[in-house]
């Protein structure tokens, strides 16, 4: 039981440290980094997965077939993530029509080169569902206080572990000490 325990807890804290440090550093304000969004449609199906996350980087050239976030991304506003299925010059500036995998046309609107967030280098899929869930108050919580509780639990049984081999050493020593004397 406490072997299970301990592998549990383990594989937990590596789950915990490697998404909290994967969310950390895509929220950075730094030029050219990673960003971790979620995808809320099913427009990109069967590519990309109602409730994946998707591992976006800028780049400096983006080709036809390369699957693209753009738009704002603010509280208001959801970012879209689909192929880029056609480029052209306007004014100097390149243009993207875009299209969700599972659409049956083109977006209307064209995306200007300064809209694009970055590519899709991966998805993985049903975690968009959990960072979600992390990202309200009651999910937030939950990340904090059931490792807190696992660290403590933990903790306490070290101390009284401790406790009873102290005892068991002061014990030891009154049983030595009555033997020496009596000798």
């Amino acid at each position: 039981m406490q072997k299970t325990f301990k592998t549990i807890y383990y594989i937990a804290l590596i789950a915990i440290l490697f998404f909290a440090s994967l969310l950390i550093v895509s929220v950075f304000p730094i030029t050219g980094n990673i960003k971790v969004l979620s995808v809320l449609s099913g427009s990109m199906e069967p590519t990309i997965h109602t409730g994946s996350v998707v591992i976006i980087k800028p780049i400096s050239d983006y080709k036809i077939g390369d699957v693209i976030t753009f738009g704002k991304n603010t509280k208001t506003e959801i970012p879209t993530t689909h192929r880029i299925a056609e480029m052209k010059a306007v004014s100097g500036e390149i243009v993207y029509k875009t299209r969700g995998d599972a659409n049956n046309s083109e977006d209307s609107k064209e995306v200007s080169q300064k809209e694009v967030l970055g590519k899709v280098y991966f998805s993985i899929p049903f975690l968009g569902y959990i960072v979600d869930f992390l990202k309200k108050p009651v999910g937030l919580m939950l990340v904090i206080v059931i490792p807190a509780v696992i660290i403590v639990y933990d903790e306490i049984q070290k101390i009284i572990k401790e406790i009873k081999k102290m005892r068991e050493g002061k014990v030891a020593l009154k049983k030595d000490e009555n033997v020496t004397e009596q000798q």
